[in-house]
C-alpha cells in the first residue's frame, strides 16, 4: 500500500500589528494569494487528501481555508494546538496515528522543514527545499501498510513546490 503525505508550511503571515499574539497572526495579502495558488495546484495535480492535521494558529487555519476552496473541503480536518510550533518528533508522532491513506499536515517552521528533510530518502533538487519558505509544499509517498510503520528516510519525494513557482 502507498501512503501519501502532503506537508505544508503555512502561507506568508502579517507582521503589521506588533501587539497581535503570534498564534493570532493572520495571512497577509501575499499569503492569501499563495494559499489559493497552492489549492489550485493540489487540485490540478490530484493530490487532494482524506485527512488534514493543522495547527490551531490563525495563519495555518487560513492556509487550509485557501487550499480547501479548491480541494476536498470534505476532508476530515483536525485542528490541534499540539502542532503549533511543534518539533518534528511531535509532528511525526501525530502522523503515525493517522488512519487514512492520504494526509495533509499544515504547520510551522522549523518543525515542518526538519520533518520534510528527515522523512525523505533523497531531497529534491529544488533550491528552496532546505529553506522551506512560507507556503512550501512537499508531497511524499511511503510504501507501507500503516502510518505507524513510517520511519525517517523512508519517504519518496513525489513533488515539491513553493508559491513563487506557481506564478
Amino acid at each position: 500500500m502507498t501512503l501519501r503525505l502532503i506537508l505544508v508550511r503555512h502561507a506568508k503571515s502579517s507582521w503589521d500589528d506588533p501587539l497581535v499574539d503570534d498564534h493570532d497572526r493572520r495571512l497577509n495579502e501575499r499569503g492569501r494569494k499563495a494559499a489559493t495558488a497552492v489549492g489550485k495546484w493540489i487540485k490540478e495535480k490530484k493530490y487532494c487528501v482524506q485527512t488534514v492535521y493543522s495547527s490551531t494558529a490563525r495563519r495555518t487555519v487560513e492556509t487550509w481555508s485557501g487550499i480547501s476552496a479548491f480541494c476536498n473541503s470534505e476532508a476530515d480536518v483536525q485542528f490541534s494546538s499540539a502542532l503549533y510550533l511543534a518539533s518534528p518528533d511531535r509532528m511525526l508522532t501525530m502522523l503515525q496515528g493517522a488512519r487514512t491513506e492520504s494526509v495533509m499536515m499544515i504547520a510551522h517552521n522549523p518543525g515542518t522543514a526538519s520533518l520534510a528533510e528527515g522523512l525523505v530518502k533523497e531531497a529534491p533538487q529544488h533550491p528552496k527545499f532546505f529553506d522551506y519558505p512560507s507556503g512550501a509544499v512537499t508531497v511524499i509517498d511511503f510504501d507501507c501498510e500503516s502510518w505507524a510503520d513510517i520511519n525517517l528516510h523512508t519517504g519518496n519525494i513525489i513533488d515539491f513546490v513553493v508559491p513563487r513557482d506557481l506564478g
